[in-house]
């Protein structure tokens, strides 16, 4: 089988995984592919999600490791046994891969959380918002390729508006009030928030500029749960572009600034209250 050239999110990341577990027992690559028969290259193509892995393989690489985390291997062989196409591929060919990378996690996550300081969460935005913000970001697109991008974000929100993927979003202050297409279109995400705040399955909580011991993080964040804590992922944008992080130390470090932001965020109730407060102020000041 040839090797792939451009492997998924998921595919490098069960690699990674691979990697790490090797590593944790303490051998080379050439010693684990001395144990399993075959040649290095072949174990440092698997590593990097060139080369697929078989849930067979996966079972030998963990007894060849001595790893006892039985519920990761099983979920690393749930990775390695996926072969159904998703609705984000049929964008591959048509979007940059960050995109794709967000959606795809996203679409496997068991929960996600968000904390976002510069806009409004994306799986949140409404499509006039959603538009001004590629329109006028850090990098602005053109007609086209804004509409294409809308159009993917869409595709995006059913993960949680259909109810299966328990979605918590945590937003400052600053991104209730950035002015995203003008006031007209900022009233209308305003009140889309409050609409999305009662679907099921999701809770929105809003940061006050002024609350004490804010922990400050800079980068737009979302938190993906995996079936077992060592598979969650972090994704980050910032204006360098879209980061993904999964090694433990990371994790752990990404953990405690969402518990510290979520002890400072409002109930959900207060949260709407403070949205519409910003909504009449836009009422007041612009109608």
């Amino acid at each position: 089988m040839a090797n792939r050239q451009n492997p998924t999110l998921r595919q490098r990341r069960l690699g990674a995984e691979l990697r790490r577990m090797r590593e944790q027992a303490g051998f080379a690559g050439s010693h684990l592919a001395r144990l399993l028969g075959v040649t290095p290259a072949l174990v440092t193509q698997m590593e990097n999600g060139k080369s697929a892995v078989s849930v067979e393989r996966l079972h030998e690489i963990a007894e060849a490791c001595m790893c006892a985390n039985a519920p990761l291997v099983d979920a690393l062989a749930g990775m390695a046994g996926e072969r159904d196409r998703a609705w984000w591929d049929e964008y591959r060919n048509a979007l940059t891969a960050a995109p794709i990378d967000v959606a795809e996690m996203e679409g496997h996550a068991k929960r996600l959380k968000s904390f976002n300081i510069g806009f409004i969460p994306g799986l949140l935005q409404t499509i006039p918002y959603a538009a001004a913000v590629f329109a006028t970001g850090f990098i602005p697109l053109p007609g086209r390729e804004v509409d294409r991008r809308v159009g993917f974000r869409l595709r995006r929100q059913q993960t949680i508006r259909s109810g299966e993927t328990p979605y918590v979003a945590l937003v400052h202050e600053a991104a209730l009030r950035i002015q995203y297409g003008g006031p007209a279109v900022l009233r209308g995400q305003l009140g889309s928030l409050i609409e999305d705040s009662e679907l099921p399955g999701v809770s929105l909580r809003v940061v006050p500029f002024d609350t004490a011991d804010f922990p400050g993080p800079s980068e737009n964040l979302v938190y993906a749960a995996g079936p077992v804590p060592e598979l969650d992922t972090v994704q980050a944008d910032s204006s360098h572009g879209s980061h993904v992080f999964d090694s433990p130390a990371q994790l752990a470090g990404y953990r405690a600034i969402f518990e510290r932001i979520e002890a400072v965020a409002l109930p959900e109730s207060e949260s709407r209250d403070y949205i519409r407060s910003i909504m009449k102020e836009l009422n007041d000041r612009y109608e």
